[in-house]
């Protein structure tokens, strides 16, 4: 791949079987980065962002570079550095030097993603906004190192957890081409807990996408699971179902979905319940509630 290469049809078709859905979201990605752009997907996590680049990468055979953004992503682990027990033998030259994900991206055309990027210190923001704009960085002792014009700088930002997170400023953003991924739709996500599990139970994918989706609703949650919470419950309830034969379905479902969504849901301040609590009273709506009717009291 070149920096004019264009996307064909084909080409996208092919990339696009990777990836369950996301037509719009792969097309606007796509086009981003064969004209050269560097884009922020901004959304709730397990929406699929990361499977759209891994699938362009692979197409394109350039390498996929992760980095997760947190308070020890520092500028000198993100350019690279200098290997202090060579060093103390030979000094500083550029044969000691050992490239973080940053260089290794630029010196080998490849997609650096930056996963939280919300998460990462101010310097070493500014670090990697000095690449962007010169697709260059200059390392002491070792001059300037320019990207390959294949590389790309990706990120990701997950609106609805702002623990350890800071805002990011005007400038970052004006670096960005951004692209807002929500969650896909009940069909769509059914479809990856298919693939994800090789389940061939689809009334079990679907009621744990069902049960998935109505934690992103429930007015006592303040985060929801995204669709790695259905993958996991079909996988637990598939051999959980396999050790006891006697537990009823229903209740099989129940405590899949107790051990795989607990954790991936987040209580509202206000709320007195317990993440259990909610399962429940979710899974005795889902399955023993009818249509518009009244809603069962929690009894858990």
């Amino acid at each position: 791949m070149t920096a004019s290469t264009s996307t064909s049809v084909p080409a996208r078709d092919a990339i696009a079987s990777a990836v369950v859905g996301r037509a719009r979201e792969l097309n606007l990605v796509l086009a981003a980065v064969a004209a050269g752009r560097d884009i922020l997907l901004e959304g709730p996590p397990g929406t699929s962002k990361s499977t759209m680049l891994r699938a362009i990468t692979e197409h394109w055979g350039v390498p996929f570079v992760l980095v997760e953004g947190n308070a020890e992503l520092t500028p000198a682990r993100l350019v690279g550095h200098h290997n202090p027990a060579r060093v103390l033998q030979e000094d500083y030259s550029a044969e000691n030097f050992v490239p973080g994900p940053l260089v290794e991206a630029m010196q080998a055309g490849g997609f650096l993603y930056i996963e939280e990027l919300n998460r990462a210190p101010e310097d070493t923001l500014n670090t990697l906004l000095g690449a962007m704009a010169e697709r260059a960085v200059t390392v002491p002792r070792v001059g300037t190192i320019k990207a390959e014009p294949t590389f790309r700088v990706l990120a990701s930002m997950n609106p609805f957890d702002n623990i350890g997170t800071a805002r990011i400023s005007d400038s970052v953003y004006d670096r960005w081409n951004r692209l807002a991924v929500g969650y896909q739709n009940a069909a769509e996500e059914a479809d990856i807990v298919e693939v994800r599990t090789g389940s061939d139970d689809r009334t079990l994918v679907d009621d744990a996408v069902a049960l998935t989706r109505a934690t992103r609703v429930h007015p006592e949650l303040r985060r929801g699971s995204s669709v790695r919470g259905a993958i996991d419950l079909v996988a637990i309830a598939t051999e959980l179902a396999k050790l006891d034969a006697h537990q009823d379905r229903e209740h099989v479902v129940l405590d899949s979905a107790l051990l795989s969504l607990s954790a991936r849901i987040g209580m509202d301040e206000a709320s007195e319940s317990t993440p259990e609590q909610v399962i429940t009273e979710i899974w005795e709506n889902h399955f023993f509630s009818s249509a518009g009717g009244q809603r069962r009291d929690r009894t858990a």
